[in-house]
């Protein structure tokens, strides 16, 4: 491989993307856990989203809490989603 091939990235593969996450239907909520990486791991975040009066009303759930493996976090995302859902019910797009 040449210099200037490896100065301009020629032959670098491109990072994988991650593959979508898959919702889960909670009490006609539809919630899409969604770790971001952090320091010291990932954080604790989900995408809830909800058809009310035919309008899709979206809210990003983004918690200060990081756990070391992806795994763990999206279970964490899903778990603290559905306490956040029981919690504030409709009041969750407010």
């Amino acid at each position: 491989m040449s210099l200037l091939s490896k100065l301009f990235g020629a032959g670098r593969s491109k990072p994988k993307a991650k593959p979508a996450a898959q919702p889960e239907d909670y009490k006609g909520f539809l919630i899409f856990p969604d770790p971001m990486p952090g320091e010291g791991g990932f954080r604790i975040a989900a995408r809830i989203e909800k058809e009310v009066g035919g309008e899709l009303k979206t809210h990003m759930m983004i918690r200060a809490d990081t756990v070391q493996s992806e795994d763990e976090a999206r279970s964490m995302s899903l778990r603290k989603a559905k306490v956040f859902i029981d919690q504030m019910g409709e009041g969750v797009f407010r």
